[in-house]
């Protein structure tokens, strides 16, 4: 489909074979039955059967069920059958189809973002067919169509303007665009003109607030901008969280694992003269035993901890393993519109007698001041519905400013009644209102550019006189006017006359009679869209915790850089770029390039994607914020897609990952500590079981070499061991509190293993510890006792460990600076441990149960006496690795600080006073 912004309607018409009567009802039908109706089309959706049984492709699964095929065979060809075996196959099934069905139920909510898209539009339109002005179904409308647009309107499809009379659309969920855009008809703008900047064109889905309009649909359907971005939307594929790649390389690494053990035992057993039968299911019943096969279900438990306790943080989780990806977040690429700002033109400052102050600094008994909140109020077409002033964002701003003050337009308007106007056109670039005064007389009231009005102006007002204007006073009005849009402002001018006497019997006044000369200058206002109260404090924990902010918004370089600079977000404007320079990049070299930049300005929706991806390609994990449209398909590219939950589209809504209840920028913070701290819990579960599964397995395969003959663990006593540790403690541990400095390091590199770097060298160590605490105390027994009491000893020692282990892993600090009574789940996980342990040594049906032996108190002390030396040496070895992880953050932090340099800014004298807070 061609492209028409840079066309006249002429040749439009031409080429669309249309005219200004619009197409017949024959042609209508003919290119509707060709080119389809006008609406998206849907996307695939996934059932519920089908989503269920992806839940058992991951690696992890796959190897808990192949352990519970095998102990379910063995089980079953040995006689008599091996009820401990079928407990084990049993307990891994079970625990394989809660992890499966939790999923399952997170991800139950299909995303229907084309169906949302579809319901944005409204359901008829206003046409000109076979000459006559028709109502007709949206879906029907087809290229060629000649479609009437009025205030309040949706716009049904893309259209190039015919005709236009001060018209205004508001773009923002398309654009991302602060302010609603100003349509002119007739223009043939430059190729490559930036979406925002196409004045001669109306996308579909984007609202009219002013004015009227008549355009041409040059696209329907898939076709039109907002189809486009349904198409990238639903050829985007989910990529899989940096937790769940993470796990699938740990269940490699757990199968590599499991199968050499296996195999060792194997030959050990060959060589030990066993039948290859026995060697077999001793080979599996150690394999067994060495799979965590808990791990699914606690990381799905965590993650299910962690939605809950951010849904009460205003976080609402749609994607259960997206949950902690926030915590290895490094860059935050964020919209401007509505989710750094808010949304809202905002009087920012006002200039009058020759004095710049902020909007809070006005004093409304000054005569200018008060001709001025009249002159703004009055000559403005804002109407107020619900107690909320709506229409141009622009003149909602000045009623909003004026009631900052106690002056209501309805207050106003009802002693000084409008009785004729002139409305704004972008060519005079001013608007006037005729407003009847108390005594009888006119007064009009007139606002717009201020070099226009200027040229009108004959006086000015001033410290509560009008006298003459002298080139003095303008020099001092354009000074202020150019100090106030360096800083970004929208600036507008105000002025008044004496309007043309009403006549008795008339009620309103001909807008030819209304001149627009010999006006009194009284003066001007500076409005920005403003950023959110809480963002600059967000920003400041963001960089902290070694993220970067990156803006990408549809606004002005201006308007963009000015937010960004007062937030911190940048210094220097050469990390400002608009998007039709990226296009000067191909993908290659914007990955090179895209480092440079902090704000992006003027993007397409295209243009975010493109960003996200090269950001992506750096090997950043990248969290993308957005409420409209023009967001959701960089949202869905993102590795994170964050939505807004207030001002967002509900197809945003749909393909974010998580959602904001509040739309406030600082609950990302919030969001991104849990997911640090989910991550830590997750990883200290992991470092929990596998070094409690390493100490289980070493201790049975060295004893096993080193005493032949004896039977060290019996099935019972894994299954029983795998009980205490596989449960209550891993939970424990997914709910301990969050670490103090969490925050105050850099977040995790992308492709980190779950079990690399200094959590892998914890579970080595601390495996190899526990297994040669249980090994000693197992030969000590031998020498002192018999091999019955060494047994009992190492059983009670191998669980006893675990249950102190539990404590050592906690915390990455000493376990002697954590309050023990924090963590209640982690107290009660030790007292079970505990109370099952000594039933299982006192108890007598117990005790044959699990081949136990009665024990003395002072071979108790033995055991506890070994099991108490984990600590020492967990604190030990914490406090060399915490001195070399200081030591590598610094120089990381030093490496990858972003240089920004200052702007040189000229900042010239102006011919008037400035207020401190806006300097």
């Amino acid at each position: 489909m061609s492209s028409f912004y840079n066309k006249s309607v002429k040749d439009t018409f031409k080429e669309l074979e249309s005219s200004e009567k619009g197409l017949t009802s024959q042609q209508a039908q003919e290119r509707l039955e060709k080119y389809g109706e006008n609406k998206l089309q849907e996307g695939k959706k996934t059932n519920i059967v089908t989503r269920f049984f992806k839940q058992f492709t991951d690696i992890m699964v796959i190897i808990l069920l192949v352990a519970a095929v095998i102990s379910l065979v063995v089980a079953v060809i040995e006689k008599p059958v091996k009820t401990e075996d079928l407990i084990d196959a049993c307990i891994i099934f079970g625990i394989v189809l809660l992890n499966a069905t939790m999923g399952t139920i997170q991800e139950a909510k299909a995303e229907n973002a084309l169906e949302s898209l579809k319901k944005m539009s409204q359901p008829y339109a206003k046409v000109i067919r076979d000459g006559k002005e028709l109502r007709i179904k949206t879906t029907e409308l087809v290229v060629g169509d000649i479609v009437l647009l009025e205030a309040g309107d949706v716009v049904p499809a893309d259209m190039l303007l015919i005709e236009s009379a001060s018209l205004k659309c508001e773009e923002a969920s398309l654009t991302g665009e602060s302010t609603a855009s100003s349509k002119e008809a007739g223009l043939v703008l430059p190729e490559k003109t930036p979406l925002g900047d196409r004045k001669n064109m109306c996308f579909s889905s984007s609202t009219v607030v002013y004015g009227r309009g008549m355009g041409i649909v040059t696209a329907t359907g898939q076709n039109a901008e907002m189809g486009k971005i349904a198409t990238m939307l639903a050829n985007t594929k989910q990529e899989k969280t940096p937790l769940e790649r993470s796990l699938n390389k740990l269940g490699k690494i757990i199968t590599v694992i499991v199968l050499a053990i296996a195999l060792v035992i194997f030959i050990v057993d060959l060589i030990m003269k066993k039948g290859v039968m026995d060697s077999f299911l001793t080979a599996v019943a150690i394999a067994v035993a060495a799979i965590p096969e808990s791990l699914p279900a606690v990381v799905t438990i965590i993650l299910s901890i962690g939605v809950t306790k951010l849904a009460k943080k205003n976080v609402i989780i749609r994607r259960l393993h997206a949950v902690e990806t926030l915590g290895s977040c490094e860059v935050i690429c964020s919209d401007k519109t509505g989710t750094i700002t808010q949304n809202k033109m905002t009087v920012r400052a006002v200039c009058f007698n020759k004095k710049i102050m902020s909007a809070s600094e006005v004093d409304p008994n000054d005569a200018t001041a008060l001709n001025l909140i009249h002159c703004m109020t009055l000559c403005n077409d804002a109407k107020k519905q619900d107690k909320v002033y709506v229409g141009d964002p622009t003149e909602t701003a000045l009623t909003d400013f004026a009631e900052l003050y106690k002056f209501t337009k309805s207050s106003l308007e009802s002693k000084q009644k409008r009785v004729g106007e002139i409305p704004f056109d972008s060519v005079r670039k001013l608007m006037s209102t005729a407003n009847l005064q108390p005594d009888g007389s006119v007064r009009v009231w007139t606002k717009g550019a201020v070099d226009e009005l200027l040229k009108k102006c004959t006086h000015i007002f001033e410290n509560g006189k009008r006298r003459k204007i002298t080139d003095e006073d303008k020099k001092a009005v354009m000074d202020s006017n150019k100090y106030l849009c360096a800083k970004a402002l929208r600036v507008l001018g105000y002025a008044y006359s004496d309007g043309p006497e009403l006549k008795e019997k008339s009620k309103k006044i001909d807008s030819k009679l209304i001149k627009e000369s010999g006006l009194t200058f009284l003066g001007l206002t500076g409005m920005i869209d403003p950023p959110r109260d809480e963002v600059a404090e967000a920003l400041k924990k963001c960089k902290k915790a070694g993220m970067r902010a990156v803006m990408i918004t549809g606004d002005h370089k201006d308007t963009a850089y000015a937010i960004a600079k007062e937030l911190g977000m940048v210094k220097s404007k050469k990390q400002v770029v608009e998007g039709a320079y990226l296009d000067k990049f191909t993908d290659e070299e914007l990955v090179k390039e895209i480092n440079k930049y902090l704000v992006y300005t003027r993007v397409s929706p295209e243009h975010k994607v493109r960003i996200v991806k090269a950001l992506k390609a750096n090997g950043k994990v990248v969290a993308m914020t957005g409420d409209g449209v023009n967001d959701a398909p960089s949202i869905k590219n993102a590795n994170i897609g964050i939505g807004m939950g207030i001002t967002g589209t509900e197809v945003t809504k749909e393909v974010a990952d998580m959602v904001l209840t509040d739309d406030n920028f600082a609950t990302i913070v919030v969001a991104v500590e849990e997911g640090r701290k989910i991550f830590g819990n997750i990883q200290k579960t992991i470092q929990f079981l596998l070094s409690c599964n390493i100490a289980e397995v070493l201790s049975i395969f060295i004893l096993t070499l080193c005493f032949p003959t004896q039977e060290f663990l019996f099935p019972v006593q894994i299954l029983f061991i795998n009980l205490i540790s596989d449960t209550l403690p891993a939970i424990a541990l997914g709910v301990e509190p969050t670490e103090k400095d969490v925050m105050n390091h850099p977040p995790r590199k992308k492709d980190a293993n779950i079990v690399g770097g200094k959590t892998g060298i914890s579970i080595i160590y601390q495996g190899i510890t526990q297994s040669l605490i249980v090994i000693g105390i197992y030969i000590l027994g031998i020498k002192l006792y018999s091999p019955e009491v060494a047994a009992t000893m190492a059983f009670l020692a191998l669980n006893l460990v675990q249950m102190a282990h539990m404590f050592n892993v906690r915390t990455n600090g000493s376990m002697f600076r954590t309050n023990p009574f924090k963590n209640k789940t982690m107290l009660l996980a030790f007292i079970v441990g505990i109370a099952l342990c000594v039933l299982v040594s006192f108890v007598p049906f117990l005790m044959g149960a699990f081949y136990v032996t009665h024990l003395t108190w002072y071979q108790w002390l033995i055991v506890i006496g070994f099991v108490l030396v984990i600590v020492p040496v967990c604190e030990v070895v914490k406090l060399i690795m915490k001195s070399f992880e200081n030591k590598k953050e610094a120089k990381m932090a030093q490496s990858e600080e972003i240089v920004e340099d200052d702007d040189d800014e000229d900042d010239s004298v102006i011919s008037v006073e400035i207020s401190e807070n806006l300097k």
